[in-house]
């Protein structure tokens, strides 16, 4: 393409809290892929991403970042004769709409990955419905599980690791590194984002990346930001016992808003939960909350939160080297990008 594309979050990234408040809204990742990868994906040229005080230059055309584009809506930014073709694409709204758009971000991004590509051999130990709905990448592990495509398509990204007894359904996706231990049951419409790992149950649930379930519990309707821990046994409810619409709490308009019949936890980057944590349903936590204590939390836990029922401060400096600790267990460290940024949502809390 010969114009340059641009992203801008600026009106929409407090409605899409915890998400974008630790990045800008267009690497939100739902489906395989982030939105930003998405764009370039389609475009097959870079996107620039715009902050909230800069301005596009006069020729560039610019979109909102929350929208998930398709291959017919590209081809219409660039027809003459007609406006973009908005009937093909989704636009995340609210934080829940990502678990809620999943499954059909899920079956876009299967099908930008791996059109006229061929997948890995899949293992003789490994069982499979579907088997050609399944893209396996280069140097994956899978051994003695059961993969499931026949509701939807099944990716394993590079590197990644499926342990034996593993059940999982489509459509599912894992990224590069990411690891699903033994035992797991997995359904549809699951992503397990780079480097993070799964166990226990999941349903329709996106892990960005870097985050542990790595334990019995159960995880469904729900989105894990990056760096998150929930400790063994953490389970969170995605269905009120009356049936009723959930109510979740809305950042931007600060009020409960209904979410539809299901939505269970939406955890903020850098967060964690103790063993046996249990999240009512629609629960929001903020960035780098730690959540532990008697009792159910409640459905709204700010930034930086220590505990559950006095919602004490958690110390900044003690935040940055627990943070610090858990990155050691990836092989990463802590950025002085992401200590500007920590401090400033810390000095907002």
């Amino acid at each position: 393409m010969n114009k340059q594309v641009f992203l801008s979050d600026k009106e929409v990234a407090d409605h899409l809290y915890p998400f974008a408040q630790t990045r800008h809204a267009a690497d939100i990742r739902i489906g395989i892929l982030t939105i930003r990868q998405k764009w370039e994906a389609l475009l097959q040229q870079p996107v620039k991403l715009l902050k909230h005080n800069e301005q596009a230059p006069a020729d560039a055309i610019v979109f909102a970042a929350n929208i998930l584009p398709t291959a017919s809506f590209i081809q219409s930014i660039f027809d003459n004769n007609s406006d973009p073709d908005y009937t093909s694409v989704k636009v995340l709204q609210y934080p829940w709409h990502i678990f809620q758009w999943n499954d059909w971000a899920l079956r876009e991004d299967f099908q930008l990955i791996t059109k006229g590509r061929t997948s890995a051999p899949i293992p003789e130990t490994v069982q499979t419905s579907n088997a050609g709905n399944i893209f396996i990448e280069e140097g994956a592990v899978l051994n003695h599980c059961f993969l499931n495509a026949t509701t939807g398509p099944i990716y394993i990204g590079k590197n990644a690791e499926v342990m034996e007894g593993a059940l999982i359904r489509g459509p599912f996706a894992m990224g590069e590194g990411a690891l699903v231990k033994m035992g797991a049951k997995v359904y549809g419409a699951t992503t397990v984002g780079p480097y993070s790992m799964i166990g226990g149950e999941v349903k329709n649930s996106i892990l960005f990346g870097y985050s542990n379930k790595a334990h019995d519990g159960y995880l469904g309707d729900s989105v894990i930001g990056e760096w998150c821990n929930l400790g063994a046994g953490t389970s969170n409810s995605n269905i009120k016992n009356t049936a009723s619409d959930v109510n979740v709490w809305h950042f931007h308009s600060r009020e409960y808003m209904k979410a539809g019949l299901k939505c269970g936890l939406l955890l903020g980057d850098y967060s964690r939960a103790a063993i046996n944590t249990s999240f009512n349903t629609g629960t929001v936590v903020g960035i780098c909350a730690n959540v532990f204590g008697d009792g159910m939390p409640p459905k709204f836990i700010p930034n930086f939160t220590w505990g559950n029922k006095g919602l004490s401060l958690y110390e900044f400096e003690k935040a940055l080297k627990d943070i610090a600790n858990w990155k050691k267990l990836k092989n990463q460290s802590l950025t002085e990008e992401e200590i500007t940024q920590l401090k400033h949502i810390f000095g907002q809390s």
